[in-house]
């Protein structure tokens, strides 16, 4: 039933119908150039731009994908999004938001009067009403659930019928009906469509999502005044154009050494597996690259993909890291790769494919949700949507996934070259994902490479889907047709064959002076941890040593500020890469670090010490060691490792206690194997040990005694840690299209990794109420004003800013982040104009906020208590550090 706001005396007159529809139904407000908002686009005309985008886009991605994916009433589907608005609620919420609602012009029904707008939530605000209006009236299977779903989720079921009280009754699902059919009649539609399968339900809810983005942009405001139907379709091709939609033109006929080249500059010629790799992967389906570290996988891939580009076969490139952990150098590596194969004479926006992805996002518009403040201004999220993107795994995985949004990725990765970088290190959980996103991506016409040094036969026969023969390596596997794979066997280049000294159970004290001594001698010394904490204790042991002796040293991991980060990795992934080969001699430096060093990066160490870690990641680590054969070395070296190990049978009683911290990373039982396997070597043979030692670690066999039990809490899990068999129906969870969908911040794509949050950290923050603004000033000590309301500054002045924040944060585990504050706290001081601050249905803040004093420390913003149990430090050297408070 309907009840009123306020308590009311008067009843309505007699014979009045409360449930009079009012002459003009609003969709949106628009605001004035002076700040007022008033009444802007009708349900209708909102509607119509919406599935007008949806339709001029569609025709944009048609030539790279499955024809099935875009039927020819897809604007018509899209259009639907927002027929829920017709309903009370909404429009009386429209109406209350007006600076003036007493100026609208048309008389209001009484029902505007009654009805209480905070009653949406109940039925899933309008989205769920457009859900509720569809399956009324019988349409085809999903199109009710992707008109439903174009706010990220889909709404919860509701006993509700269409022609509900709180809905309006008969009369206003009747007008959502004749909005129906009027949208019918624009777009020139007889029947309904035949959606056939789920992947292209997805397909058409993240279509009809983005194009409701880009059709809520402001651009079309001006339309809510002279709308007329003819012009729409222009303004719909410009703001695709605005948005980054446009299909890159890629110069034609380069051969491999135009595009890959040395230090020098000259042309590389590929390798044989390399070669091979490129003739094979020429069609969509899935093709898979095994080859020893330092072969160029990420070359070969990269150049298979412009040939795909080149003959039409796709519309762009996602190049998917491993990890969070993982080096943003890669960026400059894909961006090279990029300015080399892009034709010259672009628009802006072609041309800021070129460059960095928060240059990206400064360039282009996206809509509300995609603006400054909304949750898709995110390089992480907008990677998947723009032409040429590098991202995590993590973004790809939640395509498949019932997660906010997932449909929006799946969209963004159509037709698209889909680039999986090192497969091997995933778990149980984050397997099971990936076996159920490649088939989608198979079904949304994309092409997938899977790159790999250390992938296990079982695994391989998993990511492809179907019985394999070959245990050879390196090794080429393609499946253009699922259930089907030829494997060609590679012989590997002999100037990458190498043999490598081992030493293992060395203590850290010891391992620090020898370090040192070879770091005078002119050593390139490489060292990596498993955790931050112990990478920041080993450089703080180093540092101060360093600097008297005139040795570099220096610490990459992956909590530093997005600004501080880059710099970093700028500076000594060249120094250790191809690009440092001219400074390399000058003086030894240390390099220390964790998993962010050990993939998806060409770096060449002259030693490598390292903490022992699973057997497919220590191979990862031993490829970052004499990498290239023209490297210049120091006289008298050999490529030697020192693997820090407890003793054999110190780790099969107590793993936890031998390994320490490690065994909170990787698997007790995986570390047991390992170890058992590289305890008693004096050297390692690269490639040729890759298969046997991998096999040797990962070969299901019988346990007895300590070893029986801790695969048994590898499969079942402990009170701490859960096992295989649960984690695999977690996936299952996860990917179920029945179960509720899961907001970002709490979706996992790996199990065993914390959920974190992003800190913006600052030297000061002020508001200035007299001037209208927050005073902040950067770490950098950069002054800079953030106005408090949206018109004082343009939309690309306002991405700038944004910008200019995003720069400043740090993402942290979430037990490590600053107490979280009120969202009401943040809107106050303005930063939900610049930042992604969290839902509003949520009365905490998602990011979180800390002041960073002269001395690293970190403090509570106005003298709030910072957090429970923990200091907190930050400097550019070291980055974002957390010490557990001693007790008084």
């Amino acid at each position: 039933m309907l009840r009123p706001r306020t308590s009311r005396k008067d009843q309505h007159t007699k014979g009045e119908n409360i449930f009079e529809i009012p002459q003009t139904l609003y969709a949106k407000t628009s605001r004035t150039d002076s700040g007022d908002i008033v009444p802007g686009l009708t349900v209708f005309q909102h509607c119509y731009i919406v599935g007008m985008v949806a339709l001029k886009l569609s025709k944009r991605l048609l030539p790279y994908i499955p024809i099935k994916l875009t039927p020819k009433q897809c604007g018509f589907i899209a259009s639907l999004h927002d027929i829920g608005k017709i309903n009370p609620a909404f429009q009386t919420k429209i109406i209350k938001a007006l600076s003036r609602p007493d100026a609208v012009s048309q008389k209001l029904p009484r029902i505007l009067e009654l009805v209480d707008p905070s009653m949406e939530k109940n039925w899933g605000y309008h989205y769920g009403v457009s859900q509720i209006s569809l399956e009324a009236i019988n349409c085809p299977r999903y199109v009710p659930y992707i008109a439903g779903q174009h706010h990220g989720y889909t709404p919860a079921p509701v006993q509700l019928s269409a022609d509900a009280e709180v809905l309006g009754g008969p009369l206003w699902q009747k007008e959502r009906i004749k909005t129906v059919k009027r949208l019918k009649e624009a777009f020139g539609i007889e029947e309904w469509p035949d959606i056939d399968s789920p992947e292209t339900a997805r397909f058409l809810a993240g279509l009809t999502t983005v194009a409701d983005w880009i059709g809520s942009g402001e651009d079309f405001d001006v339309l809510a005044s002279n709308f007329s139907i003819n012009d729409i379709g222009a303004l719909a091709e410009h703001a695709i154009d605005k948005a980054g939609f446009i299909n890159p033109r890629v110069i034609t006929g380069l051969n491999f050494e135009d595009i890959f080249k040395d230090s020098s500059g000259k042309g590389l010629s590929p390798y044989e597996v390399q070669q091979k790799f490129i003739d094979v992967a020429t069609s969509s389906g899935v093709h898979v690259l095994e080859a020893p570290m330092g072969t160029g996988k990420t070359e070969a891939a990269l150049y298979a993909a412009y040939r795909l580009l080149e003959d039409g076969k796709a519309r762009g490139i996602y190049f998917a890291l491993p990890t969070r952990l993982t080096s943003n150098k890669i960026y400059d590596r894909f961006n090279s790769f990029i300015q080399r194969i892009m034709e010259k004479h672009q628009t802006p926006i072609q041309r800021a494919l070129l460059l960095h992805g928060l240059s990206w996002l400064e360039l282009t518009e996206l809509g509300l949700e995609g603006e400054p403040g909304g949750s898709w201004f995110d390089t992480r999220k907008r990677g998947l949507l723009a032409p040429f993107g590098v991202g995590t795994l993590d973004q790809a995985l939640m395509a498949v996934m019932n997660v906010k949004h997932g449909f929006v990725r799946a969209f963004g990765l159509s037709g698209k070259v889909v680039i999986l970088d090192e497969v091997h290190s995933y778990d149980a959980y984050t397997g099971a994902i990936i076996d159920a996103l490649i088939p989608l991506l198979r079904n949304l016409g994309c092409t997938v490479f899977i790159l790999s040094a250390t992938l296990t036969r079982e695994r391989r026969a998993e990511v492809i889907g179907t019985e394999i023969e070959s245990n050879a390596f390196p090794l080429v596997s393609s499946s253009s047709i699922p259930g089907e794979c030829k494997e060609y066997p590679i012989i590997s280049p002999q100037e990458l064959e190498r043999k490598i000294s081992l030493t293992f159970r060395m203590e850290r004290k010891e391992l620090l002076e020898m370090a040192i001594e070879r770091a005078q001698r002119g050593f390139q010394v490489l060292w990596i941890e498993n955790t931050v904490p112990e990478a920041q204790t080993i450089y703080y042991d180093f540092a101060a040593r360093c600097k008297q002796i005139g040795v570099e040293c220096g610490l990459l991991h992956s909590r530093f500020t997005l600004e501080d980060r880059k710099h970093n990795e700028e500076k000594w992934v060249s120094l250790y890469g191809k690009s440092g080969i001219n400074e390399r001699s000058s003086r030894g430096r240390v390099l220390i670090g964790t998993q962010v060093l050990e993939q998806s990066l060409d770096i060449d160490a002259d030693l490598l010490i390292t903490a022992f870690c699973p057997t497919d990641m220590l191979f990862q680590r031993l490829g970052r060691l004499w990498r290239h054969t023209n490297t210049p070395r120091p006289s008298n070296s050999v490529p030697e490792a020192w693997v820090i190990t407890p003793p054999y049978e110190t780790a099969i009683e107590d793993p936890l206690k031998a390994f320490g911290p490690t065994a909170l990373v990787y698997a007790p039982y995986v570390l047991c194997r390992s170890l058992e396997v590289w305890c008693g070597r004096k050297e390692v043979a690269l490639p040729d040990d890759v298969r046997p030692l991998l096999d040797a670690t990962y070969t299901k066999r019988h346990e007895k005694g300590a070893m029986a039990k801790w695969l048994h809490e590898l499969e079942n899990g402990t009170r701490f840690r859960k096992g295989r068999k649960e984690l695999r129906q977690l996936a299952r969870f996860t990917l179920s299209r029945d179960a509720m969908t899961l907001p970002e911040s709490k979706a996992q794509t790996r199990y065993g990794e914390e959920p974190g949050c992003d800190v913006l950290l600052l030297r000061d923050i002020r508001l200035n109420a007299e001037k209208d603004i927050t005073e902040v000033t950067l770490l950098n000590e950069k002054f800079i004003e953030l106005p408090l309301h949206k018109s004082k500054l343009s939309r690309k002045g306002w991405r700038r800013l944004s910008v200019s924040l995003m720069k400043q944060t740090v993402n942290v585990r979430l037990k490590d982040a600053p107490l979280p504050l009120k969202r009401s706290f943040l809107k106050r001081l303005g930063l939900h104009n610049c930042l992604f601050i969290g839902s509003p249905e949520e009365d905490e803040a998602l990011l979180r906020l800390a002041i960073v004093d002269e001395t690293g420390q970190l403090h509570g913003i106005q003298g709030a208590k910072l957090h429970d149990t923990k200091d907190i430090f930050y400097r550019p050297d070291t980055g974002y550090r957390v010490v557990k408070r001693q007790k008084r």
